[in-house]
């Protein structure tokens, strides 16, 4: 298995700009439509204490890790946030080599398949090419972000009763991407030189999830030996 070979980076260090630069050199799998957090508001402030310790170059695990005295839910927000810009990077540098010929199903090697299902369109679970299943994914989890009934941007309009739950699928699908990208496209990123972005990527996602309980451990485990390796 390709993600097998892995291995860790000498340098940890990441911020968003930097990635983000560094993958547009590349192109992207669709415009990037990050929900604003309007400055002055606790999701701004959040936003750029995230960034600010991501920049600093300190250990992941102490990034990922609640502020003192500041919300749960708004934290949580800005991660699903910038995770959902990142993925969506990450995948564009290697949609072009995602085919339906290449990829028909979603899969995560041979033991490892997800079916997409919306409750709209797809009512069960189908089973898609991965780059249809994961375009529909980067709709669908564009569009929860940008609901303000259950993202809410304005200062006292609480969060829905669901938005937890909802925050956990988002991720949980996610994860799928990364699945995808590390067992099947990983020597397109490492032709690219980038190994060490995705690695520092993962490693920040996969301490966020588990820290705050985000993602079932049952779906992470097809990158269970990987993470061993960078994690």
């Amino acid at each position: 298995m390709q993600i097998a070979r892995v291995r860790k980076q000498s340098k940890e260090k990441m911020a968003f700009t930097g990635f983000t630069s560094f993958f547009a050199k590349d192109k992207t799998f669709k415009p990037v439509k990050k929900k604003a957090f309007e400055p002055g508001t606790i999701k701004y402030d959040l936003h750029k204490h995230a960034n600010a310790s991501l920049q600093s170059g300190i250990d992941l695990k102490s990034v990922v890790k609640l502020p003192p005295d500041e919300s749960i839910n708004d934290w949580i927000a800005v991660h699903v946030v910038d995770f959902f810009n990142r993925i969506n990077l990450i995948y564009g540098t290697v949609c072009d080599y995602c085919t339906d010929e290449s990829c028909p199903k979603m899969t995560g090697g041979p033991k490892y398949e997800y079916h997409w299902c919306d409750g709209d369109r797809y009512k069960r679970p189908t089973a898609l090419p991965a780059n249809k299943y994961i375009s529909l994914l980067m709709d669908w989890a564009e569009a929860q972000i940008n609901n303000e009934e259950i993202f809410p941007c304005r200062v006292g309009v609480p969060f829905p009763r669901n938005y937890i739950a909802t925050c956990k699928k988002i991720l949980t699908r996610l994860f799928r991407v990364f699945v995808h990208v590390y067992i099947h496209h990983f020597e397109r990123l490492r032709a690219i030189g980038a190994e060490a972005h995705i690695n520092t990527c993962y490693k920040h996602f996969y301490y966020f999830v588990t820290e705050h309980d985000l993602v079932d451990k049952k779906e992470l485990e097809p990158l269970k030996e990987m993470t061993k390796n960078i994690c």
